[in-house]
Parts: C-alpha cells; structure tokens; sequence
C-alpha cells in the first residue's frame, strides 16, 4: 500500500466486525492502563478480547488471572493465547481444560517463540505438541472450542517458502482451525497477493488482518524485523523527526492506520483484529472511523 490521502470509506458491503488483543499487565499501573482500555472499547461490541501468552507460558498465571477476569467482570468473550512451547502435552491440556472450567470457549493456538528468544532455533519439548496444528487438534479433543491460529502475508520468518508457510497454514486447517489472524503488515498488497494464493489452495476459513496503530515507530520497526514484517519507506518517512514529540506521532499513527483500515474495506474486508498494546485511544478512534459507535452514549439534547 503507497501512502494515501485519507477520506470517508465507501460503505462497507458487509456489517464491520472488531476483535481486539491484549496482554497480561505486569503491574498495578500496567493493570490499571488495561482495565481502563478494556472499558473504553468494550462499547464497541467486539467478537472478542484475546489476552497473550508469554514465552514458554511465562504469563500463564497472568494470562488465566485475565482471561477469567474478563469473563467474570464484563459481557466479552476473551480468548485465551496458548503455546506449546516447553510444556508437555498433559501440562497443556491442565490449562485447556482449566479455560474451559472458568467459561472460556475460545483459543488462539500459536507455536510460541523459542525459549532462548525469536530468532533462535525452535525445539520442540519432547513430550509435547510438537507443531501447531498438533496443539489445534489436541484443544478439540478436550472440548468443543473455537480456535484461532496465526498466518503470515510476508512469510514466518523461520519458513523456507511462503508456500511452506501456507502448507502449515493448511496443516492447521485440517486440524480444526476455524479462523486464521494476520501477523500485522504496512502495506495491504502482501495482505491480498496472500489472500489469493490461500484460496488458491481452497483454504477458506477467514483470514483476518491484525492491524497495529503505531503507537512508537522504533519499537514497531524492531518487531517487525523480527517478525517477517516489512516496513514501507514512505511509513518510517511519516515518523522522522517525531521520536521526541509524542502528540504529532499519536495523530500520524492515526491517520496511517486509518488510511490502511479505510482502504481494506475499500477492498472489500469487513473483519480487523487490533493489536492494541493495552492502548485504547488510537484504536478507538480507528475503529470510529469505520463506523463503530458506543451506542452506550446518549447524544446531547
């Protein structure tokens, strides 16, 4: 996607549908900045609220505490992370279970990072789901859960090919996975050229964009180095110069992810997943533009 001017979207052909992504807070004040952000884009009626999961399930406590939280305190339906990475596969299934047991009927099933840190070699532990798609098979085994998997427009970084990438995605498929979420990307082209060569395979579970407001450039170009995201020139150009002006890079972000939404609805979707960094305001505003509103609010007299 080149830089666009940004306008009203045309109307989207299709009711627009939100899910939105956060992770486990560390502190009182990172608890804090959470709950305020979950009440703030609660009104927007999202499909779900996935919470994350830490490396080697080092959150797994935190991520549980959420997830439950969520499910006793609020009207959302959370879904909760899950990886397979130093665990056996009887330790995985406790925490299926242990979802199921506190009302939770949605998984996002990811592989997980190596141990050692993204970038390393991945090993499996000997005793434990050993791929994703053996973690997707092994959750509906235990229950009749929902199960979202992860795909990469750009390529994992750790795959030969993108055609192997998209045999692993079909190996999940095959293992009951009923929605896939987008590794976020800048430039919506990947996102399509990607969508093509899925169905081409005749996948055809929803494939939905995760979408990630910039919230600081650096950071975001570190991940995505790391992640098998590109970063479009004209994208670090918006940012230059704003590392020390924190207001002017809220509204750039805004208006670049408005721009990307605005144009992938243009193109037809009607499906976001908001990687929101337990951020609430530019997603809020994002998702404001595509027509969302807190019907909560009563309009002035």
């Amino acid at each position: 996607m080149s830089p666009l001017t940004l306008r009203p979207s045309r109307q989207a052909s299709r009711p627009i549908k939100v899910s939105f992504e956060f992770f486990p807070p560390k502190t009182p004040e990172m608890e804090a900045t959470l709950w305020s952000s979950i009440q703030r884009l609660a009104p927007l009626n999202p499909q779900f609220v996935s919470v994350t999961y830490g490396a080697g399930g080092s959150t797994r406590e935190r991520t549980h505490a959420t997830v439950s939280r969520l499910v006793q305190e609020t009207d959302l339906k959370p879904a909760a992370h899950l990886t397979c990475v130093a665990a056996t596969k009887d330790e995985v299934d406790d925490v299926v279970r242990s979802y199921w047991d506190a009302g939770v009927r949605h998984i996002v099933a990811l592989r997980g990072d190596p141990v050692s840190g993204i970038g390393t070699a991945y090993e499996a532990h000997p005793g434990g789901y050993q791929q994703t798609c053996d973690l997707v098979a092994g959750i509906k085994a235990i229950g009749d859960f929902e199960v979202s998997v992860s795909a990469y427009p750009e390529k994992h970084p750790e795959a030969s090919s993108l055609d192997a990438d998209i045999d692993a995605l079909q190996a999940k498929v095959d293992c009951g996975a009923d929605r896939a979420i987008t590794q976020f990307f800048f430039d919506n082209d990947h996102y399509f050229r990607f969508l093509d060569r899925v169905h081409a395979r005749g996948i055809s579970i929803p494939i939905v964009p995760g979408i990630v407001p910039v919230q600081n450039f650096k950071q975001t170009a570190n991940f995505a180095s790391k992640t098998g995201a590109s970063v479009p020139a004209w994208l670090a150009a918006r940012f230059d110069g704003l590392d020390n002006d924190v207001e002017t890079r809220k509204l750039v972000a805004a208006a670049v992810a408005a721009e990307q939404v605005i144009d992938l609805v243009d193109r037809g979707v009607s499906e976001f997943h908001f990687y929101t960094m337990n951020r609430a305001d530019l997603v809020y505003a994002i998702c404001h533009l595509l027509g969302l509103r807190d019907h909560s609010v009563k309009a002035a007299a």
